[in-house]
């Protein structure tokens, strides 16, 4: 039998631990300085262990639709506010239905709770409205309609689309009280009431003069001509229910804030661009101006509705050219359009940072399908949340104590290298932590902290297969150093089918589930991940340079790998005993 070569490793072989080790070491280092840099040295908070805010909020329904309060709806709703919050960066938030009618909304103290409380009912019913008039918030002394004063300009935010040119902000509508009433009359009749620039029955009205004939108004006309002369858009309880109750293809009335404390009250058609048709929406900031905006894009069929319009309000003179971005009842913009515009389109103006992130994070994740009222607002405790913790890291320490116990008192000196083993793992899986709360929002709740102490068991239960399949590496009569890398192919493979059986069961727990459990089937499978990095590059490195020590090589007492206390047979390499010569036939 032809000799093994020189210097050729033995099967499951590792001739340089040192640069597992360095690789780990590296990345420890690595990782603790982003968490230092970064000045999130410890990891966020769950409500249930940092307090927060629990909203309870009611579904009511529109007049005559009654039956939108149902459980497809209420599901939808959740989904929507979900995304909102956890848009916000605010991670862990549970929402939930209550029964039929109510929402539960938890919210983790953080630094964005404040605006999560504020989007969390906010139903983000958004239309595009042309607009047939518009005057400043003040009702007007006479019941005649007729928008005579000079308009403040378009609410604070103005907007603008790709190709398209801001309208004035000041602008000066002449329309007449016969003007305006043609305008409702062509609103309430028409299935599409934009104006139209010719015709006899123009909604637009004329600087130079009054039609020469005036349609008579219906009683539907004459009450939202009236409702619109009384509005006072310097009351909040009017502004709030301006609009409330009309459908989108209605014809209504809305304000806007110019500037704070400044309102313009509008006189607006039926909708022809609504919230569902826009694709995407984020806040950004104009390259042109260095204003923040929020940039929107329409779906197929929402561009063929925006052209539409913008092809009809080009042709008009001002305020009839203009179309008013309805949000929730309020005007947040009403541009003039000068061209006809597609696909995409701005809001911009007196906006900041919070605004417009609150304003795109509201479009992007969609309309609530229904209306909520907040019932209560409650503040939560974190002292119940720190009890558990207490008790439950109390319980966790004990556990841990047990394992060492069982590890010094059955592996003796083997035990070293699973406790310096299992202190890698808590530093990377503490460190990690911090570090995903600001990435990703990541959480620490109670179930999450169950995790992380099952996942000891998982730790520990892969150090000790290594070990048993050393130990019988040793009781076939090898000598440590071989023993260590033959044990080590037939130990990876256990390692890895046992930790590929807890990575899937997180996994599957994870997608299948909601809320606090999530926590839970995280905090598992990222520790059991990280329990093959730590057994891959600390643990088989060190037992490697360990076995190359008298201590452990040479089988001391106190090493866990005594021969004698394993019980080891004999030497595998025995003194050949002599043959009775053969001849070479025989051979």
């Amino acid at each position: 039998m032809a000799a093994p070569k020189k210097g050729r490793r033995p099967a499951g072989g590792q001739s340089r631990p040192g640069r597992a080790l360095a690789l780990i070491l590296i990345a420890m280092v690595a990782l603790t300085g982003g968490m230092f840099w970064s000045g999130h040295t410890t990891p966020r908070l769950g409500i249930d262990l940092a307090g927060g805010t629990s909203i309870t909020l009611k579904a009511k329904a529109e007049p005559g639709q009654e039956s939108a309060v149902n459980e497809t709806n209420m599901n939808t709703a959740v989904g929507i506010i979900e995304r909102r919050v956890n848009g916000l960066g605010v991670s862990e938030a549970e929402v939930q239905t209550q029964g039929r009618e109510n929402i539960i909304v938890n919210i983790p103290r953080g630094t964005n709770e404040k605006q999560a409380r504020e989007q969390v009912g906010t139903t983000a019913q958004l239309y595009f409205r042309p607009v047939l008039a518009v005057t400043n918030g003040a009702p007007q002394a006479a019941p005649s309609a007729t928008p005579s004063g000079t308009a403040t300009g378009s609410p604070k935010p103005s907007a603008s689309a790709t190709g398209a040119t801001a309208g004035e902000k000041s602008a000066s509508p002449t329309a007449t009280a016969s003007t305006q009433g043609r305008a409702l009359t062509e609103a309430l009749k028409a299935p599409s009431p934009t104006p139209t620039a010719t015709g006899s029955s123009s909604a637009t009205p004329k600087a130079s003069g009054t039609p020469s004939a005036t349609p008579t108004p219906d009683a539907a006309t004459a009450a939202l001509e009236k409702k619109f002369t009384a509005l006072n858009c310097l009351d909040p309880k009017q502004r709030a229910a301006a609009g409330q109750g009309v459908k989108p293809t209605e014809p209504t009335v809305a304000c806007g804030e110019d500037a704070p404390g400044v309102w313009s009250k509008y006189l607006l058609g039926p909708a022809e661009v609504e919230g569902k048709d826009v694709d995407k929406a984020k806040a950004a900031i104009d390259q042109r101006s260095g204003q923040w905006i929020v940039d929107m894009e329409f779906t197929d069929g929402g561009s063929k509705k925006f052209q539409a319009i913008t092809s009809k309000l080009s042709a008009q003179t001002d305020p009839q050219n203009r179309f008013a971005i309805v949000l929730d009842g309020e005007v947040v913009s009403a541009p003039s359009v000068r061209t006809t515009l597609s696909a995409s389109a701005q809001i911009s103006g007196s906006f900041n940072q919070q605004s417009a992130q609150d304003l795109g994070n509201i479009l992007a994740y969609g309309a609530l399908p229904l209306s909520f009222e907040t019932q209560s607002v409650d503040t939560v405790t974190a002292a119940l949340g720190g009890d558990q913790l207490e008790a439950g890291l109390i319980a966790g320490a004990i556990g841990l104590a047990l394992v060492i116990i069982y590890l010094v008192a059955y592996y003796r000196g083997l035990s070293l290298i699973a406790i310096l083993s299992l202190g890698v793992s808590a530093l990377l899986t503490y460190v990690i932590m911090a570090l995903l709360g600001p990435a990703i929002g990541f959480a620490l709740n109670l179930p999450a902290v169950c995790g992380a102490i099952v996942a000891i068991g998982i730790t520990a239960d892969s150090f000790i297969v290594y070990f048993e399949r050393i130990r019988d590496e040793l009781r076939e009569g090898r000598t440590l150093r071989p023993a260590v890398e033959r044990a080590w192919p037939r130990a990876r493979r256990t390692i890895m089918v046992s930790d590929f059986v807890s990575f899937l069961a997180a996994a599957v727990l994870f997608i299948v589930t909601v809320g606090k459990v999530q926590g839970f089937a995280f905090t598992l499978g990222l520790t059991t991940l990280l329990d093959i990095v730590v057994v891959f590059l600390f643990t088989k490195p060190v037992m490697t340079l360990l076995a190359r020590t008298k201590f452990f090589g040479n089988g001391h007492a106190w090493s866990g790998l005594d021969p004698k206390r394993l019980g080891a047979q004999p030497p595998l390499r025995r003194t050949r005993r002599a043959h009775a010569p053969v001849d070479a036939k025989e051979a």
